[in-house]
This record gives structure tokens, C-alpha cells and sequence, in this order.
């Protein structure tokens, strides 16, 4: 069932153009310097045509829980997202959306000196300066009352959220939110989604923190439940203005 969007609506920043482009699941909300909308469906066509084209040859990969072998004819963005899932321990389509995010995002670079794509909650960015990302974390008391500072000397970063109790992403944990950062969105997507799985209760907050200090690659993450939350690495959090 689709579900409306309503955090997109949160962003405050007014210097960029911001458009959408929907393609079957995907669904990306860009902001770039003007208006990039055909530049931006050609690449989500072309990469959704090598990911589908790959999963006709090898169906386990769309299907495995677990990380998977890939064959010599996988395309850039399939080893991508297959090696993040290794390092997570965990099945490749976990890392989609943030892939998805990051290599239209960084062919778009081309186009824009600055620019947003957000892909159902992962978000690949490159700014100049820094930026305030809103945290939504369904029921939980915070949402909507603090945010992420991003600093623009940090970009391009991948910032990734999972939820089991938002959305409909495959999830064994209740985490409330799960947000990681990397300079890779394919491996945040993928950390994110193994670091919610072990979240199923606040106490297991620091277990989950602890893993993610495993996970090389990985800058920082936040894990909340309820209205408990954890942090580590180089998060900087802060209240959203009202």
C-alpha cells in the first residue's frame, strides 16, 4: 500500500528546484540547482533496466536474505550493492534504494554543483554548505523535533533510514528509526537495515551501536526507539526550528 510522503514536506531549504520521478517502486524526490526531471528519468530507467536485466539471469538475487556470489556479467551497481550486503551480512536488494539514490545522484553532479535525491527515506547528497535533514521516526515523541546537521565538507554522503514500524521495508526489528551515514548509500541502506534488525526493544540499543562500529565504511549512526535514542560516530544532531 502506498504511503504518503508527508516528511518531504519538511524541507526548509529554498535555493534549489525540487521534482519528483517515478518509476514502478522507485520513487525519487530530487533537488538540484534547476530543474533535471528527463536527465534524472533516463538515469533511473538505465539503471533500473541493468538491475532488472541482472535479476532475469540470477533471480537469487532478488529473492536472498543472505549476501550472494555475483556473476562476471554484473553491472557496476549490482556489485555495489552486492559488497555492502557482505560487509552487513545480509541479502543485496537491502541496499536498492539507497543505490539507486546514489548512482543517479552522482551522475547528475554533472548538471548540478549541489544536489538532494531522496529515495523512500536514503538520501544521497553532495551541498556546499551545510544542511538541516529532518528526522522522521514515526510514533516516536522526536519525530519531527530534531534533525541532522550535514556539513557540506562532508558530502557527498549517503544518509539512510530503516524503520519496523514505518514503511513497508522488510524489517526483523521495531526500531522506530535506524539512520546511518556513509559516504557510500549503498552500504548505509544496507547497515541500516542490518543495525534494525537487532533493535527490538530500547535495551537493544547499545548492542546495535556496537555492531555498527563493526561495519568499516560506516561515519555514524542514530537508532531510535520510542523515545529512547543512541548515537555514534559523526552525527551532530540538533532541534528543528518550529
Amino acid at each position: 500500500m502506498y504511503q504518503p510522503r508527508t516528511y518531504r514536506h519538511w524541507v526548509k531549504d529554498k535555493d534549489l528546484v525540487s521534482f519528483n520521478v517515478v518509476v514502478k517502486e522507485t520513487d525519487l524526490y530530487i533537488r538540484a540547482s534547476t530543474n533535471l526531471k528527463r536527465k534524472a528519468l533516463k538515469l533511473v530507467l538505465k539503471y533500473r533496466d541493468m538491475l532488472e536485466g541482472y535479476i532475469e539471469r540470477h533471480p537469487s538475487f532478488l529473492t536472498s536474505l543472505e549476501p550472494v556470489a555475483i556473476g562476471d556479467d554484473a553491472p557496476h551497481i549490482v556489485t555495489e550493492m552486492a559488497e555492502s550486503a557482505r560487509k552487513v551480512g545480509i541479502g543485496p536488494m537491502a541496499s536498492v534504494a539507497g543505490a539507486i539514490a546514489e548512482f543517479v545522484g552522482s551522475q547528475l553532479l554533472a548538471s548540478s554543483p549541489e544536489i538532494i535525491v531522496e529515495n523512500g527515506g536514503d538520501i544521497y547528497l553532495k551541498s556546499f554548505g551545510e544542511r538541516l535533514i529532518g528526522i522522521y521516526a514515526g510514533k516516536s515523541p522526536l519525530t519531527g523535533k530534531i534533525g541532522l546537521e550535514i556539513n557540506g565538507q562532508d558530502t557527498p554522503m549517503g544518509i539512510c533510514t530503516s524503520s519496523g514500524t514505518v514503511g513497508h521495508s522488510l524489517s526483523r526489528g521495531k526500531a522506530d528509526a535506524v539512520i546511518v551515514l556513509s559516504k557510500s548509500a549503498a552500504l548505509a541502506d544496507a547497515a541500516a537495515t542490518a543495525i534494525g534488525n537487532l533493535i527490538t526493544q530500547p535495551s537493544d540499543i547499545p548492542s546495535g551501536i556496537e555492531f555498527a562500529q563493526g561495519i568499516d565504511g560506516l561515519k555514524g549512526v542514530i537508532i531510535i526507539h520510542g523515545d529512547k535514542m543512541g548515537l555514534w560516530g559523526e552525527v551532530k544532531i540538533c532541534r528543528t526550528p518550529a
